[in-house]
Parts: C-alpha cells; sequence; structure tokens
C-alpha cells in the first residue's frame, strides 16, 4: 500500500510540476504574437510633464510605454524607480518613456490626485492618463487573455512592438529589470 501511495504522489507531483511549468511559462508568451507588429496610436485626452504627444510623432525614438495605477497597485511602486532610472539614463540617448495611468478606484478619476501620484512616484517623463483604458484595451487587453494590466511595450525607431514585460514588478537587480535594461540598450544601438 506504501509503494502504492508513494507512486501516486510522485505522479501526481509530476503533473503538477508540469502544470507549473506550463503555467509559469504563460505571461512571458502573453505577448509574443504582438511582437513584430505596430500598436495602433493612442487616444488619449490629458497629458502630465508634456504637451500632447502622438506615437507618430515618436519615429526615430525607442518608446518605453508603462500602464501603472495608484495607490494601491504594488508593482506599480516598486517598478517607479526602474522606470526614472531608464529615463534619467537614456532619455540623453534617444529613450521616451511613457507612463500611462488607467485609474482603478472606485472613486471619480481626478486629474490632480494622477498629478500627485505621478510627482510622488517621482516622475519627470510624459503620463498619459487612459480614460476609460481605451489605449490599454486596444493594445493588450483585447488582443487575448491577459493577467496583468501594468504591462511594458518596449516599440523600436521605427514603431515596431520589440519587447513586452507583460505585467508585473521589474526592480533593479531582478531578471526582468536586467532582460528590459537589455532591451532598451540594444534598441538604442541599432539605427
Amino acid at each position: 500500500m506504501n509503494g502504492e501511495c508513494s507512486y501516486s504522489i510522485s505522479a501526481a507531483s509530476r503533473i503538477f510540476l508540469v502544470a507549473l511549468c506550463w503555467l509559469a511559462s504563460c505571461p512571458a508568451r502573453a505577448g509574443e504574437k504582438l511582437i513584430g507588429t505596430k500598436p495602433s496610436g493612442w487616444q488619449v485626452e490629458h497629458w502630465l510633464n508634456s504637451k500632447p504627444l502622438k506615437l507618430a510623432e515618436l519615429k526615430g525614438k525607442v518608446v518605453l510605454v508603462r500602464w501603472w495605477t495608484a495607490p494601491d497597485c504594488p508593482y506599480c511602486k516598486v517598478t517607479a524607480p526602474a522606470l526614472n532610472a531608464f529615463y534619467r539614463a537614456y532619455h540623453p540617448r534617444g529613450l521616451e518613456v511613457i507612463g500611462f495611468y488607467h485609474h482603478k478606484s472606485e472613486e471619480p478619476l481626478r486629474l490632480d490626485d494622477v498629478k500627485k501620484r505621478a510627482e510622488k512616484f517621482g516622475f519627470k517623463f510624459p503620463v498619459a492618463i487612459d480614460t476609460d483604458w481605451r489605449t490599454l484595451k486596444a493594445w493588450w487587453l483585447n488582443t487575448g487573455d491577459r493577467e496583468f494590466t501594468s504591462v511594458s511595450f518596449l516599440i523600436d525607431r521605427h514603431g515596431v512592438i520589440r519587447h513586452i514585460h507583460p505585467g508585473g514588478q521589474y526592480v533593479k537587480g531582478d531578471k526582468d529589470y536586467a532582460e528590459m535594461k537589455s532591451k532598451i540598450e540594444e534598441l538604442l544601438a541599432e539605427k
């Protein structure tokens, strides 16, 4: 009997590990079909730290677009320093960081509140307010089964999506941060 239980547990463990590995790889594959495509222009009315920008106007620059919300998003809070660091280090070389705020609170959307949150995070780069999540839906949520809304898109100088971080966080010292930094440097080196 013990042998059978050991075997069953072992078989169940193997099935569990296979399922776990498959699930763990899903977020990484979440944006694969979008790599190599050009995203539609964004639909944004309100901007902070910048005049209104159009994606087409940023051709020739590498563009990092990150959706964020506050104050309750732990991923947004811990990723903010990475966005600030990338902006400081690479903006002079042609990187434009755009923070897309998407409102998740039960409270009404107030532009002054978004401005205070962006200031609290130290954002000096342009911040777009994605009212009703129009651009987030067009670029990400309507393109497949998505778990996170804190997605990042890295777009090359020709307007082509070259890397997607499917959500969650990237923090200096972790694998996702290193990968994003490497991709930014690679795209900045391309002409």
